[in-house]
């Protein structure tokens, strides 16, 4: 796909989500938030949905777990605009709450094309929900820290930035499976 090809189709994408009415996150969100970054590195992160500075901003990943995630970026020397981070759903649930299944619905074929689009070779995974949408039987803390093979791509789960803030047991966790990240873009150009 061409660079002209790659940026018209992830700015239609982006404009239909930020236009979505599927559910009912529509009325209480400030801005939705599709995603940002780049696909330059192979790297795709996919967290639960916005929180409240992400719906101000309208960027994934900008409050307390963002700073905590572009640290974790740093110490393994990849740039955040290279990567291309998502949530699954794109609107953020009043309160915080967790999304709901018609929310996660409707919002999942938007992922679907992202990851057609930037198709990555490496997918992290941000916490529960966002390992529930490859795996929906499997739970964060059976499978965290190892790579799945999955339609030719590599699945890596790790708790979300959010747990390592609130549980400091989750911070050193959280750290030792990001350091694992550069090796996984490494074996994924192999394939």
């Amino acid at each position: 796909m061409s660079s002209k090809d790659f940026s018209s189709k992830i700015h239609s994408l982006d404009s239909t989500i930020k236009s979505c009415t599927l559910c009912d996150l529509h009325k209480t969100r400030t801005l939705a938030v599709p995603g940002s970054g780049s696909a330059l590195s192979g790297l795709m992160m996919i967290g639960e949905g916005p929180g409240l500075n992400e719906d101000r901003d309208g960027l994934p990943f900008v409050g307390r777990a963002g700073k905590l995630l572009d640290k974790l970026l740093s110490e393994i020397s990849i740039n955040r605009k290279d990567t291309f981070i998502s949530n699954i759903v794109k609107c953020r649930p009043p309160n915080n709450r967790d999304p709901l299944p018609k929310e996660l619905e409707s919002c999942s074929p938007y992922l679907e094309k992202q990851i057609k689009i930037f198709n990555p070779r490496v997918i992290v995974t941000l916490g529960r929900f966002s390992l529930s949408y490859f795996f929906p039987k499997e739970t964060i803390s059976s499978v965290r820290g190892q790579q799945i093979e999955l339609d030719g791509r590599i699945i890596f789960p790790v708790y979300h930035p959010a747990a390592a803030l609130r549980n400091t047991k989750f911070a050193q966790i959280l750290r030792n499976d990001f350091h694992k990240i550069p090796s996984l873009l490494v074996s994924s150009l192999r394939k």
